[in-house]
């Protein structure tokens, strides 16, 4: 069985909350440059998010895609689970994070991003790696970059 990259150190002491999340690789002129979510923080991203209530993955990426970028997406290679373990001082919470991470065969642009608060780049993958927060998006890029 493969086990699923651990990404943070979970503390003994502390309570985690499970926050489940969907995330995917985009990229355009043929895999040069992905597309990265900058939050209000100025923390990056990759384009996704949690999973509400019984959403399924790709129900996910379709509601976070028009929210985050305004695109509509096909879903392709599923490149697999890894589990992050961090603490969000903007909730005040410990959480651990499963993400199930996708790669986009095919994009459009169909609006305005619903959320107005991010910011949108395009980026090389190499330097996606340098500006990725979580550990866990940079195994996917990485793992993306491979396949």
């Amino acid at each position: 069985m493969n086990k699923q990259p651990v990404f943070g150190k979970k503390e003994a002491d502390k309570v985690y909350k499970e926050r489940k999340g969907a995330y995917v690789v985009i990229s355009r002129e043929t895999k040069q440059e992905i597309i990265l979510v900058q939050a209000p923080n100025g923390a990056y991203f990759l384009p996704g998010g949690e999973i509400e209530q019984n959403e399924t993955h790709h129900e996910t990426i379709a509601r976070e895609m028009l929210e985050e970028v305004g695109f509509e997406v096909e879903i392709g290679e599923y490149l697999g689970e890894a589990i992050e373990y961090f603490y969000s001082s903007h909730r005040d919470t410990y959480y651990e994070h499963p993400g199930y991470f996708y790669v986009v065969d095919a994009f459009e642009k169909v609006a305005e991003p619903t959320e107005t608060t991010n910011n949108l780049l395009w980026t090389t993958p190499e330097e996606a790696m340098l500006l990725l927060k979580r550990g866990s998006h940079r195994w996917a890029v990485q793992k993306w970059m491979k396949s």
